[in-house]
């Protein structure tokens, strides 16, 4: 079996995901409305290759991309392992500001809301606009600002939940490793999603965070490899972390890629592939907007890399 489609235990969840999850972020429209066949096309094309994770949220296309991927998932019948978040829940709106997407559902705007009833309302709603009968995970989405009331109010819901069998994970999907940290330590977490942070250009997951989960059986999904655009092509222009990428994490970039293209071995190929050489890295989860950008991914992500690149990074000072 192909390394994407490689099954391994999430944690204690009972859940097997393979190594490659699908995030669909990029469903609610990066830069570009997408076509609802387009979508199909997508989610048919990874259960197809044999990607049975999918990850989304509210917060994507104020609900746009949970409505694609539960029509997508429901169309094709294979089965799959569905993750969505909790923390934001959609409230009516006129004219709100769209943010980073092109596609929204209409009329309404994401609220953080941690309360023990937004987290039930969150779970319901988003099991109307999948038009699905379950999700396996929640996660507690963004809730760097709202650290006490995530483990005072929303965490206990959650909890309650996987104990009814109602869900059978409970996690946090987060940017910062502090924040990810504290809830792993205080709360009885089965999976930490932490985007960007475990990269070719960022490995401070990997010092603390990291170890910490395998010491307590979580599992951590590695999101946000390419920086959010990059580590993907690094140029003038380009973004990190949602905004304009620095100067100077350009150029680290560039000198990445030059060290790697000298071993014959593409930047975007070691970005997909650097969180797994990591035994305590469960699955990277990457974005797509079509079944093409997906194929790409998991081309390179299936790719045998020279043996001692990690090492040989390192040893050059590009990587920790």
């Amino acid at each position: 079996m192909k390394r994407h489609a490689t099954k391994v235990s999430l944690a204690a969840t009972g859940l097997e995901v393979t190594r490659l999850g699908l995030g669909t972020g990029p469903l609610a429209g990066f830069g570009r409305s997408l076509a609802e066949d387009d979508c199909d096309a997508l989610i048919a094309y990874a259960l197809d290759q044999g990607i049975n994770f999918f990850d989304t949220a509210p917060f994507y296309g104020f609900g746009k991309a949970e409505v694609r991927l539960g029509r997508g998932l429901l169309k094709n019948g294979k089965p799959y392992v569905l993750e969505t978040k909790v923390g934001r829940v959609l409230d009516p709106a006129t004219n709100p500001d769209k943010g980073i997407f092109t596609d929204v559902l209409p009329g309404v705007a994401p609220v953080f809301d941690l309360s023990a009833d937004g987290v039930k309302r969150s779970i319901d709603e988003s099991l109307d606009r999948l038009g699905l009968d379950h999700i396996d995970i929640a996660l507690m989405h963004d809730i760097e600002n709202h650290m006490d009331q995530a483990i005072n109010e929303a965490f206990p819901v959650l909890a309650e939940y996987r104990s009814q069998g109602i869900i059978k994970g409970v996690g946090t999907g987060l940017n910062y490793c502090a924040e990810t940290m504290r809830m792993i330590n205080e709360c009885d977490l089965d999976v930490v999603l932490i985007a960007g942070r475990y990269t070719l250009l960022d490995q401070e997951a990997g010092k603390e965070l990291i170890p910490l989960a395998q010491k307590k059986n979580v599992a951590v999904l590695a999101a946000g490899v390419f920086n959010s655009g990059v580590l993907a092509n690094p140029r003038a222009g380009s973004t990190f972390d949602y905004a304009p990428a620095p100067e100077e994490v350009i150029q680290r970039a560039i000198k990445i890629g030059a060290f790697l293209n000298e071993r014959g071995v593409s930047l975007t190929a070691a970005a997909l592939q650097f969180p797994i050489q990591n035994p305590g890295v469960t699955t990277v989860v990457i974005g797509a907007s079509d079944a093409s950008e997906l194929e790409k991914n998991i081309n390179e992500f299936n790719l045998d890399l020279p043996s001692g690149l990690w090492d040989e990074l390192r040893e050059a000072g590009l990587i920790n």
